[in-house]
């Protein structure tokens, strides 16, 4: 399974952008699709931003509810996240993690590349 995310880029505070994180197989076949993030500073660890399931099932950071929506077009073998009312502080290298089971319950697991989020005016 391979992962290509976009989207990123530079943006004020209190803006928008929309990730994309676009799979080579179906989304049917993933069980679960998370954003992380991994802010500038040295030493500071990957974070879990959100995430959905093959079901629908989301969660999300306590620092970003209500600002991030993740959702998937299966039609399109893609998750988004969506990032509004954008702080300082969500800046970061944004990347999208894959775990997929097979029919004996092994799991495999899968990054996509990272995209830069800037958040400053």
């Amino acid at each position: 399974v391979q992962l290509v995310v976009s989207g990123g880029g530079l943006v004020q505070p209190g803006g928008s952008l929309r990730l994309s994180c676009a799979a080579s197989t179906s989304l049917l076949s993933i069980n679960s699709i998370t954003w992380y993030r991994q802010a500038p500073a040295p030493g500071n660890q990957r974070e879990v931003v959100a995430y959905i399931s093959r079901d629908g099932i989301v969660s999300y950071a306590e620092s970003v509810k209500d600002r991030f929506t993740v959702s998937r077009d299966n039609a399109k073998n893609t998750v988004y996240l969506q990032m509004n009312n954008l702080l300082a502080e969500d800046t970061g290298v944004y990347s999208c993690y894959a775990i997929v089971y097979d029919r004996d319950g092994f799991s495999s697991t899968y990054w996509g590349q990272g995209t830069q989020v800037t958040v400053s005016s």
